[in-house]
């Protein structure tokens, strides 16, 4: 059994600095994976061609790899990795690619283990230690929004991109018209900056980025996992009582109804943002 306090995860939610969400991922990552029965931590993008968890992962990771051109790529730096499995799935996709795994978490990073055309790499995503105008791609998939500051992971990218490099962003976020309170639930437990598309978008641009193409998937992320998770409870709820407290898989599951609820109300949504450099002096 994990043990899990709800206190800690209270205040690693309330302050949200790194060290925080270093110890909340490695308390509520698992979670996922018994959830899905695979290593990706993301929402994925569902469709009817893509109806349970892996593989609607598999295809939001494929649809950020087109939009952000791994095909011609070179040198990607995937910030924020993870388990590194989208990392896996862009390298078996695009032979070309050298991928360089940032993690700050290296618990996450020693379970990558050792990969071909894959270096993995104990950093934070604010102080990029990479040569300026080294890498053609830098990747942010679902892990932007815990960026403290977003704006020097920005500037980061601006200064190790060549001048052709692309930046790009899979974020969820709020929308504009809504108060944060709005949340509910989700305020405490969406263990991240809530951050508006003006927001985002402001800081692109006053970054060095233009924002060349954005797509607003909420739609198909939210609802259908949300509904999948309902339709799946009996079984999912078992594996997780086999290594959480049963109060674990409640707040998720609130949590979850509630996100759907969010989303249906264009509370939040989620967006895939492919950003160039306005130039390079």
């Amino acid at each position: 059994m994990i043990p899990i306090n709800l206190l800690d995860v209270f205040f690693w939610t309330f302050r949200r600095n790194e060290k925080d969400i270093v110890k909340l991922y490695t308390a509520l990552s698992p979670i996922m994976q018994l959830a899905t029965g695979g290593s990706m931590l993301n929402f994925g993008c569902w469709s009817p061609q893509h109806t349970d968890p892996i593989s609607a992962q598999n295809n939001l990771c494929t649809i950020f790899g087109n939009l952000a051109e791994l095909s011609s790529g070179k040198n990607a730096v995937d910030v924020g990795s993870g388990l590194s499995a989208p990392s896996k799935l862009w390298r078996d996709n695009f032979s070309n690619l050298h991928l360089y795994c940032v993690n700050i978490n290296f618990k996450q990073l020693v379970f990558s283990g050792k990969e071909k055309n894959m270096d993995f790499i104990n950093s934070t995503s604010t102080k990029l230690p990479f040569a300026s105008d080294s890498v053609d791609r830098v990747l942010a998939l679902e892990s932007a929004h815990h960026f403290k500051p977003l704006s020097n992971f920005i500037s980061e990218s601006k200064r190790i991109l060549t001048k052709s490099g692309l930046l790009v962003m899979a974020i969820p976020i709020i929308t504009g018209s809504y108060s944060i309170g709005k949340l509910g639930l989700l305020k405490f437990t969406w263990s991240s900056e809530h951050y508006e598309f003006d927001t985002i978008k402001e800081l692109v641009e006053s970054g060095g980025f233009t924002i060349s193409e954005e797509k607003l998937i909420g739609k198909f992320v939210y609802e259908p996992l949300a509904n999948y998770y309902i339709e799946h409870r009996t079984i999912i709820k078992k594996s997780i009582l086999e290594k959480y407290p049963g109060y674990v898989e409640k707040i998720l599951y609130k949590s979850i109804l509630k996100m759907k609820k969010a989303s249906e109300q264009k509370i939040i949504d989620y967006v895939i943002l492919k950003c160039i450099l306005k130039s390079k002096l």
